[in-house]
Order: C-alpha cells, then structure tokens, then sequence
C-alpha cells in the first residue's frame, strides 16, 4: 500500500512539474511577442534557459520562488544566506517588501533587466562555471602532428 502512495505522489509531483512549466511557458511566449524585447539577442533561447533555471529552484504551490525555496537552491550552490540577506536578495529582485516571493516575471524582468541583482549575478556566474568547468583533468594528452595549429 505504502508504494502505491509513493508512486501517486510522484506522478503528482510530475502533474505539478508540468502545469508549473506550462505556466512558464505562457509567459514566455507573452514575453516573445512584448515589443519591448523585440531588440533582444536569441530572446527564445534566453527565455529557454531562464525557464529552466527558474524550474531548478523549488516552487511553492502558485509555481513561485518563496524565501525558503530561494534559501535550499543558494545552499545547493554552496551559498549559504541569513534570513536577512535573502529578504533583501528577494526585494532587490521584485522591488516590493509586501510581496514575499519572486513571480516568474519577476525572475524575468531580473536576468533581462539592466540592473544586477545579486542573485542574477549569483546564477549568471554559476552557469558559466557550469559551461567551463575542464572536461578532464591531468596532464593534457599529446597532440599528434595533424591537430597542430
């Protein structure tokens, strides 16, 4: 019986996985038809892997970053925040102390944004560290004659 239930809650949390990428994907598409963004550089790729950044943190219920799901993923990137620091990474993000979790335009408007928010410069330099980390490590192998430059 105990298994059954286990399975229920992962196909639950499947279904809410994907009503909460649907969601996403809405406002994503409004986003590519904004004019406002109509200058910007490989938008639908941005917004691709904006999404899925978004996705990595964990959503509350509304499919929203709250203080504690912000909290879990800072300290999966071995960045530890005081209850303090996140509430002003969080403002800095949507700009108003009475709202307590950053929307998914919210999230957008930071990365697209101009303005560096901490946590934008914080998931910016993690992807990049993602993108150059050194295939293998040791000493590099011989380069024969034909791959010289």
């Amino acid at each position: 019986v105990e298994m059954d239930a286990n399975v229920q809650g992962g196909k639950a949390y499947g279904l809410l996985k994907n009503y909460q990428e649907e969601k996403l994907n809405t406002v994503n598409e409004a986003y590519l038809s904004d004019p406002k963004y109509a200058e910007e550089e490989d938008l639908d790729s941005k917004l691709e892997m904006f999404k899925k950044k978004y996705m990595e943190f964990d959503l509350n219920d509304q499919g929203e970053i709250d203080i504690m799901g912000l909290k879990r993923m800072l300290e999966k990137l071995g960045l530890a925040k005081t209850h303090l620091e996140l509430k002003k990474m969080m403002l800095e993000v949507i700009g108003e102390a009475s709202k307590d979790t950053i929307s998914y335009p919210d999230f957008l408007n930071m990365m697209l944004g101009k303005r560096n928010a901490i946590l934008k410069l914080i998931l910016m330099f993690e992807g990049m560290g993602k993108e150059q980390e050194p295939k293998n490590v040791g000493p590099p192998g011989r380069r024969t004659f034909s791959e010289l430059p």
